[in-house]
Order: structure tokens, then sequence, then C-alpha cells
């Protein structure tokens, strides 16, 4: 299926002839980017190294005590295989000084009594979105030290205050990349692709608040592409995408997207370009019914988050 492939070579030299121009009219002297361990972060990197030599790119790593303990190390990793400059910050103790765990866990034991501060939790949606008409309500999933499961559905009060105690991470990241960015008069990197920014799975002022997006043109799969062309590192290619903000791993399709990435970029593409659902569904060997319910999805994810998209709204001038 060639729908999304891409010209990758060309592609990255399109990318590259974009980032200096951006580079060069704002009058800056590079950019900074935060390397999450992730595929988006890693290309971006490579992007931006391409572009500006490796003199221009600067990294920032920034794990918080709920990471992933393998993110900071495959981060590390590919900065040292391209040779760009790094440096690690461990955001924790600005987290704790805005009480992000602590307010989040006031919540969640409001709704287990159980839980202790420290025990891995995450928050999921009901899998598998094509094949049933299950709604998007989010379970809370708290694991003790014996390994125990205790699940919640989350009610809307309880989601918002852990969401908005959550993406304080997000926005905290974004604050240590803008200090960096001010100081050494660089542009901050943006990481986020065309499947996220379509359906609003970014943090407005936190991972969406950046001065240049360079492959938020291109779906997950295409990202992919550049990544085989480019050599990001093996161990993150083959690492299952995640939002790495809980203590306990969860991927992308359990958090938000409810299908797998090899569906969802097809099936977004067909709807963003308008493929009858009928005509998509013979190539993806998917009924006409289940490709109606992603399509209903991606319209109300595009409806909710369109906000993240556009700048505030404002009065035009009065009149005289």
């Amino acid at each position: 299926m060639n729908l999304l492939k891409i010209e990758s070579g060309r592609e990255i030299g399109r990318i590259g002839r974009f980032i200096r121009e951006q580079v060069s009219k704002t009058r800056k002297e590079g950019v900074v980017v935060g390397l999450s361990g992730g595929i988006d972060s890693a290309v971006s990197a490579e992007l931006c190294l391409r572009a500006l030599g490796k003199e221009r790119v600067h990294a920032l790593i920034l794990p918080e005590k709920e990471s992933q303990p393998s993110s900071a190390d495959l981060a590390l990793k590919q900065a040292r295989k391209i040779g760009i400059c790094a440096d690690i910050l461990d955001i924790t103790p600005t987290l704790e000084g805005f009480r992000t765990y602590a307010k989040r866990d006031e919540v969640i034991q409001r709704i287990i009594p159980g839980y202790a501060p420290g025990q891995k939790i995450k928050m999921t949606l009901p899998p598998g979105l094509l094949d049933g008409q299950s709604f998007n309500i989010y379970t809370l999933k708290v694991r003790d030290k014996s390994g125990a499961v205790v699940s919640s559905r989350l009610k809307k009060d309880a989601l918002r205050a852990i969401l908005a105690a959550t993406n304080t991470k997000q926005r905290t990241r974004m604050m240590y990349l803008y200090y960096f960015a001010e100081r050494e008069n660089f542009m901050v990197c943006g990481t986020t692709n065309r499947t996220e920014f379509a359906l609003g799975y970014f943090v407005k002022y936190g991972d969406g608040g950046v001065d240049i997006e360079p492959i938020a043109h291109l779906y997950k799969a295409q990202v992919y592409q550049l990544a085989d062309e480019l050599g990001v590192i093996e161990e993150i290619k083959s690492r299952v995408p995640s939002p790495d903000t809980f203590s306990e791993e969860v991927s992308d399709e359990e958090f938000y997207f409810r299908i797998p990435y090899e569906t969802l970029d097809f099936l977004l593409y067909a709807w963003e370009n308008k493929i009858a659902p009928a005509e998509i569904g013979r190539v993806l060997s998917l009924t006409e019914d289940r490709v109606k319910r992603a399509f209903r999805d991606f319209a109300a994810k595009t409806r909710i988050s369109d906000p993240l998209r556009k700048m505030p709204p404002r009065l035009k001038p009065p009149r005289r």
C-alpha cells in the first residue's frame, strides 16, 4: 500500500531547507530539541543536525521520577550517535515544587482509598475502537507492590484534575527548553507529527508550544520512513510509542488513539482526503461500519482539540 509512501531523501532535503529558512529569518543561532527517547524527537534531532550542523543543535533530556528508566538512556544514546551536545536535567524537583504528584495523588486516593503514593498508575481508554461502540471513557489502573491491579472508571471531574496535574510535566519541560533557547538565542524545535497534531494529542503550551514544527506534516508511518533513512538507532525504532507520563507503561494506542498506528494513519489519511469509507475499507480489509466508527472518532477529537491549534481569540480594534 503506497498511500503514505514518501521519497525519504527528497523529504529530508525539503525539511532541511525549511529549518534553515526559519532559523535564518528569525535571526537565531540554532535550535534546541527535547529528546525523549521516542521516534519523533529522534527524527527531529537528526533533521536539525543535517540542516544546521552539530554545533547549532543542542538536546535537552528532561526525565522525571515517573519516566521509564530506558527513556533517558535511549535519548542520550541517540544524541551521542549523531554527535550533538546533550544535557540531562531531572525536572522532578520542579514538579514537586508545584506539587504535581501530590495534587494528582489526592484525586486518586479519593477514587481508590487504598492507593499509596509510589504505586504504579496509568490511564487507558477502552481497546478496539473499530470493534465496538464503547465510548472514550478513561479507566484509572493502580498496581500495588504485590502486582494486583485495581481499576476505576474516571468521572469528568477526576479525569480533568488528573490530566491538569499530569500536563504540568510537558509544560515544565517546555519552560526548561525556552530558558535554554532564550539564553543561547536558539529556536525551540517541536516534535509533534501530523497524526498527533490533527487529533489533538499534545499539550497546549507544553509540547505544542514551540517555534518550529519540522515533522507536523508527516503521519507517524512517514516519520518511521525517515527514521530508516536517517539511521535512528534501532532501540528507538522498535520501541512502542508512549506518552511516558505515567509510572506504569502505557502505549499511545491505549492512552489516546484506540487504533494501532499501522491502521490509524491510513484511516486518518482517508478521512482528511474525503475517501469514501467503503473504498478505504476494501483497501484495509475493514467493514464500512468499522471505518465509519474511526471517522466519527476523528471528527470528535478534531472538534474538541481545535482550540489547541489556534492562537487565542482577540477582538478587532474599536471603530473610531
